[in-house]
């Protein structure tokens, strides 16, 4: 694989006349295949689509990188612009009654916790087109492109956000987001690493991608992180670990969050880019 367009159709954060929605969506095109990772929250990204001019009934597949309607939400509405059957690539447990909280209350249901999860039922979408692929493993797209899988909780420093629970009953739980997952591209030039928020963290995301791969360095990163709320020393290990893998492009979005961009930023300066609505690139 020599090349690799990678376009950003919906993000908290938008370039000039796109459209801003707290959510993720990234189009990503390699080996003349079309591959949608997440739909947004809702209609941001086919609006997006629109102005760039891209006609949605190209995509080959749509893989969800977990079951959070900030990535699901335009499901509905890219099935009903696409009129046909399209593979949709996620694990079990995007199907899961996900829900999140506010504070640091009891896990319980109450006025602080709210539905989280995927927003339309699954025989709606089947009758839409849908056609679910649910794997726990990793998936291969092409010859050179594939899914994490299930990520392995392997570094000390990176955890789950507890405020993100799981429906059991009349309780919840904390969620394991299982379902959390990445695409892989094995480039010419390195490892390129698209993700969806990371849940189950960046670096544990991309050391299971290269033990996937058998391959060490990762050229680039693009996408959610989920560092808005790491600490300090969290950041720091995060930061050296990025260095150690040569990224030479990292580009972050939606919930990596401010402080930790900056915090990027200053440490990666030209290779660092804030990938929002709009952003279209070629890699190398």
């Amino acid at each position: 694989m020599k090349e690799i367009k990678v376009t950003t159709l919906s993000e908290n954060t938008a370039g000039p006349g796109f459209l801003a929605e707290w959510g993720l969506s990234i189009l990503v095109e390699a080996e003349g295949s079309r591959i949608l990772l997440d739909t947004g929250a809702g209609f941001s990204a086919i609006h997006n689509a629109q102005l760039l001019g891209l006609d949605l009934r190209m995509i080959d597949r749509i893989v969800l990188s977990h079951g959070h309607y900030d990535h699901t939400g335009g499901l509905r509405a890219f099935l009903r612009r696409m009129g046909r059957e399209v593979q949709v690539v996620a694990h079990p447990d995007v199907w899961a009654a996900k829900y999140a909280r506010r504070g640091q209350g009891a896990l319980e249901p109450g006025e602080g916790t709210r539905y989280v999860g995927l927003p339309f039922q699954r025989a709606e979408l089947e009758s839409l087109g849908a056609r679910f692929l649910l794997r726990r493993e990793p998936t291969r797209l092409g010859e050179h492109i594939l899914t994490s899988g299930e990520i392995p909780l392997a570094t000390a420093y990176e955890e789950i956000d507890a405020s993100l629970l799981l429906r059991d009953g009349e309780n919840f739980v904390p969620d394991p987001l299982a379902d959390d997952l990445a695409l892989i591209l094995e480039a010419e030039f390195g490892l390129v690493v698209i993700l969806g928020c990371a849940h189950r963290g960046l670096i544990n995301t991309l050391d299971h991608a290269r033990a996937l791969t058998g391959r060490e360095r990762i050229y680039a990163v693009i996408g959610g992180t989920h560092l808005l709320r790491a600490s300090p020393e969290r950041l720091d290990k995060t930061i050296a670990a990025l260095k150690e893998m040569g990224v030479a492009k990292l580009g972050v979005s939606h919930c990596t969050g401010f402080y930790a961009a900056a915090r990027l930023a200053a440490v990666f300066e030209d290779a660092f880019f804030l990938n929002n609505a709009g952003t279209s690139l070629s890699l190398p």
